[in-house]
């Protein structure tokens, strides 16, 4: 039996494999308040489905929440909290923004999930811990509205702060990977057409995700999350990660394009809503052999643009587990 650690690293490597590798994952509202309770929520899915990685997803508030940020689960059927609480309301308030420490509060109650996680799965199961890019975290810190405004108004504090969560992201993934992550799951939101221009991506984005991205490059399974559409793919393309993902079938590029574009893995294939959601465990079967032979089961990870829905039924989620098998 080829464990799920050996098939994607052959993956990677753009070998022959067994079967393409396939994984979902989801956020678990209420229970990511906890970190006994989200660590069993997250073992759970992976004793039900057997995905060939664990991605951990936290609220996005845990590494906002000791800085002043709040949230609450609203129903939002990604089952992502809704913000209702920021710190930053003027522009001074940045300099409020004082480094944390990964061993108290929030941070340090993600690292026992983590290492909860680590202790239940097999040792030949990856896990990869989500990690906000700097921007996001500011987005949260002020609210998603206020952060160009304060960029384009403000920048030296935004920059000044957006280097203090750098180094706190940067102190906490140390720890983490004391821990036995493989890889972690960065995301992406900012590389957006409709939301910064590419020189403002330029300042404001890429020197704080390449800075994070070296203290991670001694892991194996770095997982870039481009979200949104009009994405920069060129940019984050160019980014030292071993897999992209992206919502391929809602912007551009397509997984066939994105190969020529990018060395790594592309993961993707599969529609959150259309399919997954309203689809039946047909259409996902369809969509993702359609996937598989697209890319010719080569240097691909079947996965969805996003996080899967709450609201997802067994049967489609079962489907595309079992489709890679066919």
């Amino acid at each position: 039996m080829v464990s799920h650690e050996e098939r994607l690293k052959r993956c990677l490597a753009g070998e022959t494999v067994d079967r393409v590798p396939v994984s979902l994952w989801r956020h678990f509202p209420v229970e990511d308040q906890s970190p006994a309770l989200l660590a069993r929520a997250v073992v759970n899915f992976q004793e039900t489905y057997d995905f060939d990685f664990v991605k951990i997803t936290p609220s996005s508030s845990f590494c906002v929440a000791d800085w002043g940020s709040r949230d609450q689960w609203s129903g939002n059927p990604e089952g992502s909290c809704e913000y209702i609480e920021f710190p930053v309301k003027h522009f001074e308030d940045w300099k409020k923004i004082k480094q944390l420490s990964p061993n108290k509060g929030a941070l340090a109650a993600q690292l026992e999930c983590i290492k909860l996680i680590r202790q239940s799965l097999p040792k030949g199961t990856p896990i990869i811990q989500t990690i906000f890019n700097p921007l996001s975290q500011a987005k949260n810190l002020v609210g998603k509205s206020n952060l160009p405004i304060h960029m384009r108004l403000n920048p030296k504090e935004v920059l000044n702060a957006l280097a203090v969560i750098t180094e706190t992201t940067l102190e906490f993934i140390k720890s983490a990977k004391k821990l036995g992550i493989d890889g972690i799951f960065f995301a992406i939101q900012h590389a957006q057409a409709g939301l910064l221009s590419p020189a403002e991506y330029d300042e404001f984005g890429i020197p704080f995700d390449l800075e994070i991205l070296e203290q991670g490059n001694d892991l194996w399974l770095n997982v870039a999350h481009l979200h949104g559409n009009d994405v920069y793919f060129g940019k984050i393309s160019q980014y030292p990660m071993d897999v992209l993902n992206w919502h391929d079938l809602e912007t551009p590029p397509d997984l066939s394009t994105a190969k020529l574009l990018f060395p790594g893995a592309v993961c993707g294939g599969l529609r959150q809503w259309e399919t997954l959601v309203n689809g039946s465990p047909e259409s996902v079967t369809k969509e993702a052999l359609d996937a598989i032979e697209k890319t010719e089961s080569n240097r691909f990870i079947l996965g969805t643009g996003c996080v899967l829905p709450i609201t997802a039924p067994h049967s489609n989620i079962l489907a595309a587990r079992q489709a890679v098998e066919l």
